[in-house]
């Protein structure tokens, strides 16, 4: 089954594309095809974990890698995993807070609220380049004369998803800084629900910039160098903890050893190293809350100047 569902989100992800500002959103595996795990059971050989790969943090080019990963995930420990994809934030948080889904990678700003809100577990974060870490950019269309934020002042503007800690906490956090909000400092910005997507629009000229995934505008490079050679990078953001794998909570604690010890020593297997090498990830580290603590401090800046 998992399989099956894999193959389904690939085929959908790879039909649809950004025409214009409007954007259709890619189909998406019916939750009705999971598997019920009993809570708190241990994994019998019938039941099913049910993971959910968001598309926001995936490149969709790489998703079948992932799926290959998960994969090598179930030869290791003996689970079995239902896969679903889901382009949205709130959704992904959503089914990790009513059980529905019991674990998922999930970017590192709706895990902030998700840790806050209902005891969102964090397992492992992606190292890539030697750290587990990630930045905003801001992007513009190669031949376009913007050469940093304030250029883009009465622009046209994408952001991938309002839960989104690089695709719009950080670029809004800089507007703030400027005594600035997207309201007051764009002619018009919209959500496109993947990275992938704001850089299509940004290269396509559909928007005169973007803000992206740092991790995902770096793999689109090595990819698809064609695209990413029509944008180029205007502004950088600080590094912040990278997007996570996450499990939901009171998911049984024999479940969450069994994925955390293959995750983590995935590098050191032959098999497991070709597999983060062609998701350009170098390994998994163990999950550190702290690394996330200048995300919080972000929020708690925009609700504190929100409320004034």
């Amino acid at each position: 089954m998992f399989r099956k569902i894999a193959v389904l989100y690939c085929l959908c992800c790879g039909i649809f594309c950004i025409a214009g500002c409007e954007q259709e959103r890619p189909l998406k595996v019916s939750l009705e095809k999971r598997v019920v795990l009993e809570k708190e059971a241990i994994f019998p050989s019938s039941k099913a974990l049910r993971f959910a790969i968001g598309g926001m943090v995936v490149p969709r080019q790489g998703f079948n890698y992932y799926i290959d990963f998960l994969n090598y995930v179930e030869r290791k420990t003996g689970l079995k995993f239902s896969v679903f994809g889901e382009d949205s934030y709130a959704k992904v948080n959503q089914l990790l807070r009513s059980g529905d889904v019991d674990a998922a990678f999930v970017c590192s700003g709706p895990y902030v609220d998700g840790k806050k809100e209902f005891g969102l577990e964090l397992i492992a974060m992606p190292v890539v380049y030697g750290e587990p870490v990630y930045y905003s950019y801001v992007i513009v269309a190669a031949d376009s004369p913007i050469k940093d934020l304030n250029g883009l002042r009465g622009k046209v503007f994408a952001f991938t998803d309002p839960l989104s800690n690089t695709g719009k906490i950080v670029p809004t956090y800089m507007l703030g800084q400027m005594n600035e909000s997207p309201e007051t400092f764009f002619s018009k910005y919209i959500y496109t629900d993947t990275h992938d997507a704001s850089i299509k629009a940004v290269a396509d000229k559909k928007v005169d910039g973007a803000s992206v995934d740092s991790l995902i505008w770096d793999y689109l490079k090595k990819t698809q160098p064609e695209l990413t050679a029509k944008t180029k990078i205007i502004l950088k953001s600080p590094p912040y903890g990278s997007p996570p794998l996450v499990v939901r909570p009171g998911l049984s604690p024999q479940i969450k050893d069994k994925l955390r010890e293959v995750f983590l020593n995935a590098h050191l297997d032959a098999e497991g190293k070709e597999l983060l090498k062609r998701m350009m990830m170098d390994r998994f580290a163990p999950g550190d809350d702290k690394n996330y603590d200048s995300i919080r401090e972000i929020k708690e800046w925009l609700e504190k100047k929100g409320s004034e």
